[in-house]
């Protein structure tokens, strides 16, 4: 296998007169022992010819596995990494671009961005996992979490780490967000909330709690995605904004489109909602609002247009910023779910508008009629293989954690069988769903059979075991 050392102050070659190695240029200069040679392995100089051997062996090892990571590969600081290898290398969704930059650049990079990628040890770790909860919640510290553990195993795959130290450290666990149960509205609450939104804007609670879309998907449905004649709507884009305010349309959550079926009397409602507030056409790029730089990102970005069933009373498509703060949150306060706690005051040139302050309840925007389109739907005893396809999750499992609690008898069911196995009594009872049940009632006996039941009552059977475990019958007793 290829590598050798090379002794950096000597020639390889004896002088032929005097028998002896000559001195290089190098006399005396930096580390004598040089090891080269091995592929994909950059060379390594030492002060003794031991550690050159040593290292040599370790590294044509690793290397034969395809295991080899040059420790000055992980000198690189982590801020360093990030910015020149990491980030460059993304290809994120603009909305999804926008908070992972501002996150990782808010927290990751100020707390560790001058330690170097080797020497993030559990030490490390525990100090940024403190140093983070002293900033931010646990929800958003369990994302920042992920989002370092995915900047490791990108330094692992580039060479720079043998392992990723989160996984590698387990004395350090990441952190959790405290377990909430997702919250449902009651009918009298979602009915008080789109009474007091303008009128335009109603639909969108119709479709929330009707369609369980959420609110981009909502702001994003078109004219042509209802099919009436089915009886489905076709959830098919999404309405999004990058990190600068842009616009743009996308498909739904996870890349996947689904179709929702649409009951009669939102059918109902669609139809005068079109009739009230006709559809307006929105042409947004797809997918990216920049503006492409080459043939495949303008033929990717192409605009598109869609008959928007939620419009503003401009005739706008609408900026969900603006929707929550003027419209949707004003309704959640005079319904009586939010309570005001100040005042906004902003300026516009020469104008001062002043707007009231809400108090924070991310369980009550618009999210909260998905889930309680959800609770319906469940409590009604629809399956969870179908409620998944609907909401367009990736698999059931997904559906069963977010909304196991609003399934009816949920534990009951079969606490109720258990305890009928513990009764004191021991009778067999058959279950009210057995083939069996109903029948037994019309079981008649004859009076022989009477007889010889009645006898069997006073019968006493004793028992022996056998030589081979078995048992057999000793003695019966009348």
């Amino acid at each position: 296998m290829a590598g050798y050392i090379e002794d950096r102050w000597l020639k390889k070659r004896p002088d032929k007169q005097t028998g002896k190695r000559e001195r290089t240029t190098l006399y005396g200069k930096g580390l004598r022992y040089r090891v080269k040679g091995i592929p994909g392995v950059q060379d390594r100089s030492f002060a003794t010819s031991e550690d050159a051997k040593q290292w040599l062996a370790s590294a044509k090892t690793d290397s034969g596995r395809g295991e080899f990571v040059d420790p000055r590969d992980g000198s690189i600081s982590m801020a360093d990494y990030i910015v020149e290898h990491w980030w460059p290398g993304r290809t994120d969704e603009p909305s999804t671009a926008g908070p992972l930059r501002s996150r990782i650049w808010n927290h990751i990079i100020p707390l560790m961005g001058d330690v170097p990628l080797k020497d993030i040890d559990a030490s490390t770790l525990r100090t940024f996992k403190a140093a983070l909860l002293r900033r931010v919640e646990g929800s958003t510290a369990e994302v920042i979490w992920g989002h370092l553990t995915s900047i490791l195993n990108s330094a692992v795959d580039d060479k720079r780490l043998l392992r990723n130290p989160v996984k590698v450290h387990q004395s350090v666990k990441r952190p959790r967000r405290a377990e909430k149960k997702a919250k449902a509205w009651t009918r009298a609450i979602a009915d008080a909330v789109r009474t007091h939104l303008q009128e335009r804007y109603r639909f969108a609670v119709d479709l929330g709690l009707g369609l369980g879309l959420r609110q981009g998907e909502a702001f994003g449905l078109a004219e042509e995605d209802f099919d009436f004649e089915a009886g489905v709507v076709h959830v098919r884009r999404q309405l999004r904004w990058d990190i600068k305010g842009r616009a743009y349309f996308c498909l739904p959550k996870g890349g996947k489109t689904r179709e929702v079926p649409l009951s009669p009397n939102l059918a109902a409602r669609t139809r005068a909602h079109f009739r009230r507030f006709p559809p307006v056409g929105c042409t947004l790029p797809w997918r990216n609002p920049e503006a492409p730089a080459t043939a495949l990102e303008e033929k990717q970005r192409k605009p598109i247009t869609a008959m928007l069933v939620l419009t503003t009373s401009h005739g706008n498509r609408i900026y969900y910023r603006t929707w929550n703060e003027r419209s949707w949150k004003p309704a959640l306060a005079a319904a009586g779910v939010l309570r005001i706690v100040g005042e906004k005051v902003q300026h516009y040139g020469g104008r001062v508008r002043r707007y009231p302050a809400f108090e924070l309840s991310r369980s009550d925007m618009f999210h909260v009629l998905r889930h309680t389109y959800a609770s319906v739907q469940l409590e009604a005893g629809e399956s969870v293989v179908s409620l998944s396809t609907w909401l367009g999750h990736a698999s059931p499992k997904i559906t069963l954690d977010h909304y196991a609690h609003f399934m009816p008898g949920a534990g009951f069911r079969g606490l109720a069988a258990m305890d009928a196995w513990l009764e004191q009594d021991h009778q067999h009872k058959i279950p009210q769903k057995s083939l069996l049940a109903g029948r037994t009632t019309q079981l008649t006996m004859n009076p022989q059979v009477k007889d010889m039941i009645s006898v069997a009552g006073n019968v006493n059977v004793k028992y022996k075991e056998t030589a081979r475990g078995g048992l057999a019958v000793n003695i019966i007793e009348c």
